[in-house]
């Protein structure tokens, strides 16, 4: 099964190009012009073992807000993209994710109903050059444009940096988990008859 997907985004705020192999090693290529953001990505990759590109031009002589929040709507289409009819996918995933100091849990359904609970109280406003409020938004984001349920709870931590760290990683996790094949399947894990 081939399940890569590309999309793009262009607006008078951002232009955004995500290709997404759910099947990769976590290889990835991220550009967005904010560091910290750049290295959540790669976390997210990495520890989802998704393989990711990721070109990322948007105003930031504005702020952060414009290209986080895209980023997460172009990278949201791009694994909606590459489920198809989600046949044969376990659907849910889940992570509870230690780094250091601090515990993060992450829920996924990979249902079509988007929704995002999230509650972390990170103790900065920002992070290098990303605020810390964008990462609520940008999970938003992936949600809606993914239309998948996302539960993201830090459980504890003091660091702001291992806050987000983690709660990235255990996305990537648990999204891995939800995209995995069930042999056992062959069409789409739901009474309704399609996710």
């Amino acid at each position: 099964m081939n399940r890569i997907a590309a999309c793009t985004r262009t607006t008078k705020e951002t232009d955004i190009a995500v290709t997404i192999n759910l099947d990769g090693t976590g290889k990835n290529e991220i550009h967005t012009g904010i560091g910290f953001f750049d290295h959540m990505l790669d976390g997210f990759a990495r520890h989802g073992l998704f393989d990711l590109k990721v070109e990322v031009k948007g105003d930031l002589e504005v702020d952060c807000h414009h290209t986080v929040e895209d980023t997460g709507i172009v990278l949201g289409c791009a694994v909606k993209e590459a489920l198809g009819e989600k046949k044969g996918i376990r659907r849910y995933g889940h992570m509870i994710l230690p780094m250091d100091e601090t515990l993060a849990l992450c829920a996924v359904d990979l249902s079509g109903r988007p929704y995002l609970k999230f509650r972390a109280d990170f103790k900065n406003d920002k992070i290098g050059d990303m605020d810390t409020e964008m990462i609520q938004e940008f999970f938003y984001a992936v949600s809606y444009s993914a239309m998948m349920n996302i539960h993201l709870n830090i459980l504890d931590g003091e660091n702001s940096h291992h806050m987000a760290e983690a709660l990235f990683k255990s996305f990537g996790k648990a999204l891995d988990m939800a995209t995995m094949e069930e042999p056992r399947l062959n069409e789409a894990w739901t009474t309704k008859g399609s996710l």
